[in-house]
């Protein structure tokens, strides 16, 4: 792989956030992600900016594929002013009147006055000022921006941990396959001998017949033949390589790898009962968990391309 190439990985868990005034506006954006198979994105901002929510939505499933996604949107006061006030006019001339017609009748002195009137309840409306929705929106996804960038940069940090732990278990593999090939040999060349001598203290004294045993060590070879199963494991590695520097999400596709990763290692398990090779199908399987492992691995991980 070509150098610089670990920043093309990144982890399906991260955090952001931004923060600006837009337009006399505070706008603050977070927004976290956790493992999750498939894109579940959760947004919470106050109901009065509902409208935001479809605009919201389409930028997150633009910037991220997968993971359990939860943006939260605080915005305060506008400082250009987003609400006016009026007087309700029938609800006061309705107190006025009521205060009037107790004057009368009562004989009360006339102290009726702004001060008082005002006292009432709902006597002034409070509303808020029609505003441009599709600003308002693109208002707040600018501020999105800024946290899905943070988020960006968070994810990429452990996205390069993760690519020299995932290589690094490729390499591990890739030894312990070399390992099992040299022992694969072997294997028909013990059973040979432990053939031949077995032969030779049942019949003792009389002439061992050599074609009998080469026949049978050449059906035991066929049995114990582990050739087509290195072959396939050493081609999943080379795509497992092709996959961490390709464009795009390749997080699924991981997942069906390491599923053939461990197909092919419970094959040769079951093939061989060698000691030697058991000791490195052991070896191999447990790097395959671990690949496959949220907290040591990154099938339940996001790997990511330059896409984002």
């Amino acid at each position: 792989m070509e150098q610089g190439e670990p920043a093309l990985v990144k982890s399906m868990t991260g955090y952001g956030r931004g923060e600006a005034v837009v337009h006399g506006r505070s706008i603050t954006v977070e927004l976290r992600s956790v493992n999750n198979r498939y894109l579940d994105c959760t947004i919470k901002l106050p109901r009065i900016y509902v409208f935001a929510e479809d605009a919201i939505k389409s930028k997150v499933q633009a910037h991220i594929s997968r993971g359990k996604v939860d943006v939260f949107v605080t915005i305060g006061p506008s400082e250009n002013g987003d609400v006016s006030i009026s007087v309700n006019k029938p609800v006061a001339d309705g107190y006025y009147a009521a205060l009037c017609a107790l004057r009368d009748s009562y004989g009360l002195k006339d102290d009726i006055s702004v001060s008082l009137l005002s006292r009432f309840q709902d006597v002034f409306l409070v509303e808020k000022t029609q505003e441009d929705l599709e600003a308002v929106s693109a208002d707040i996804c600018s501020v999105l921006e800024l946290a899905l960038q943070d988020f960006d940069a968070m994810r990429a940090r452990e996205g390069e941990k993760l690519f020299q732990d995932v290589t690094g278990r490729a390499r591990t593999i890739e030894a312990l396959t070399t390992r099992v090939e040299e022992r694969a040999p072997g294997i028909v060349a013990d059973y040979r001998a432990r053939l031949s001598a077995k032969m030779a203290e049942v019949l003792q004294n009389t002439q061992l017949d050599e074609s009998r045993i080469l026949t049978e060590a050449a059906v035991y070879a066929d049995k114990v033949a582990v050739d087509e199963e290195t072959v396939r494991l050493r081609s999943h590695l080379s795509q497992l390589d092709h996959m961490l520097a390709q464009e795009g999400p390749v997080g699924r596709k991981l997942d069906f790898l390491i599923q053939e990763f461990n197909r092919e290692a419970n094959t040769i398990g079951s093939k061989c009962s060698d000691i030697d090779i058991a000791r490195h199908v052991v070896d191999i399987k447990a790097e395959i968990d671990k690949e496959a492992d949220p907290s040591a691995g990154a099938s339940k991980v996001n790997m990511k391309g330059r896409a984002g």
